[in-house]
């Protein structure tokens, strides 16, 4: 039964957990240096559907500042996951 919910976790559960952990406080820093709330971000993707549909594809350009944000919180914990997850 654990080897199962070792295989699903990708690893044992305590090392999960700190790993959340440590990425949820990594997010969270940088949401709060950015100034950026979890309604923003709803409300943002919410905005960028209703102006694809009232101005087509044309609000398509606001993919890149998506993209940016995005990648403002990815690349971070991306790096520290992999670095947590470097074993030699």
């Amino acid at each position: 039964m654990s080897d199962q919910i070792n295989r699903a976790l990708g690893d044992s559960p305590g090392r999960t957990i700190v790993k959340l952990i440590v990425v949820s406080l990594i997010v969270g820093f940088i949401m709060a240096v950015f100034d950026i709330r979890p309604w923003d971000v709803f409300h943002g993707l919410r905005d960028f559907f209703i102006d694809l549909w009232h101005r087509g594809f044309s609000a398509l350009g606001a993919v890149g500042d998506y993209l940016v944000l995005g990648a403002t919180i990815v690349i971070p914990a991306f790096i520290l996951l992999r670095i947590f997850s470097y074993r030699r």
